[in-house]
């Protein structure tokens, strides 16, 4: 939970949405739900060797759960990293999934989704309101060979609030099929959104094969954790300038008097061609002897290594003239995305 690309503080009721690093929060039936949520990354102090935690706090309550509201908390795994488990073979591996967790005494429980097979397991868990490490081992599936590819292919999904379509029938235990067995997905399980006065925090999440949990492996370095990270998520922010008044994101050449063009080398390669996502501000600038606005700013060619941005104006450049990308009086923030 170390890294925190996006931001460390994010408000949710009806959207999905990628939060802490890797941790994608799913809100199904959001629109019939009252329920609402802070998602931060918390100061850990009273777990040693961690210091870092995902922590929900729930800002408005729903006591009234239609059928069709869930909330999870997803992280999706390629399935190349993923073949170790032989899944889908006579020799299929059990795995355990270990997490800390602590806050309100609750029961939640984490799904394990076969996306190439639609295929899931369950399982339910107990939090407290101290830290406890959770263990579950699941059993080998030698039904569905998972995909050997750069592509999704299992979820770990945590439930924590579900209504009578998730909830509906009873907890399926064992690996099954997906298809007309919604009622049992989260059977048994607690709200989060149940009262204001709700919290939880995660931290720890590993998975490994066979039935024991060993100690938490952690990264040698933040660097490392970090580069992992931007496989899936790299965010740019500008430079400021010398005098503080503008952020600078990268320097270019005018093709036209309507466009200028710009080269942004990523950080590491990414797992596919990324998705451009401006964060800040509404309009960039263009700087050549005067700032001129631009009405977009869009990938115009794309791999898994080097972006090349477009910036449009409405006229007024001179070509071949090279041009500063950048802002007045505000941080330049866009996110390259190649999350599963």
């Amino acid at each position: 939970m170390q890294v925190a690309q996006r931001g460390t503080s994010f408000n949710y009721t009806t959207t999905d949405a990628y939060s802490l690093d890797r941790f994608r929060i799913d809100v199904t039936g959001g629109d019939n739900s009252a329920g609402a949520f802070t998602l931060t990354q918390a100061a850990v102090t009273d777990l040693p060797g961690f210091t870092k935690a995902m922590k929900f706090d729930v800002t408005t309550a729903d006591t009234s759960i239609a059928a069709g509201e869930a909330l999870n908390l997803s992280y999706r795994i390629e399935g190349q990293d993923l073949q170790q488990l032989k899944k889908g073979t006579s020799e299929a591996e059990k795995f355990t999934i270990s997490f800390y967790v602590k806050g309100t005494a609750k029961t939640y429980a984490l799904e394990i989704l076969d996306i190439d097979n639609n295929r899931m397991n369950h399982q339910t868990f107990g939090v407290t309101t101290s830290w406890n490490r959770v263990v579950l081992t699941f059993d080998g599936d030698t039904t569905g060979a998972l995909d050997n590819n750069n592509e999704r292919s299992l979820d770990l999904n945590f439930w924590f609030h579900a209504g009578s379509t998730y909830a509906g029938g009873t907890m399926a235990t064992g690996w099954g099929t997906s298809s007309g067995t919604n009622a049992n997905r989260a059977a048994g399980i607690g709200s989060l959104y149940s009262s204001t006065d709700n919290e939880l925090f995660i931290t720890g999440l590993q998975m490994e094969l066979g039935s024991q949990a060993t100690p938490f492996e952690h990264a040698s370095s933040f660097g490392e954790t970090l580069a992992l990270c931007q496989r899936y998520c790299q965010v740019r922010i500008g430079s400021e300038s010398s005098n503080g008044t503008n952020s600078q994101l990268g320097y270019g050449n005018a093709r036209s008097s309507t466009q200028a063009f710009f080269q942004d080398r990523l950080q590491v390669k990414m797992r596919v061609p990324p998705s451009l996502t401006v964060v800040s501000p509404t309009n960039f600038y263009l700087y050549q002897t005067s700032a001129i606005a631009t009405t977009a700013l869009a990938i115009d060619i794309s791999d898994v290594n080097t972006m090349m941005l477009v910036a449009t104006v409405s006229g007024g450049l001179t070509s071949p003239t090279f041009h500063t990308l950048g802002t007045n009086n505000a941080t330049a923030q866009v996110i390259y995305s190649a999350e599963l």
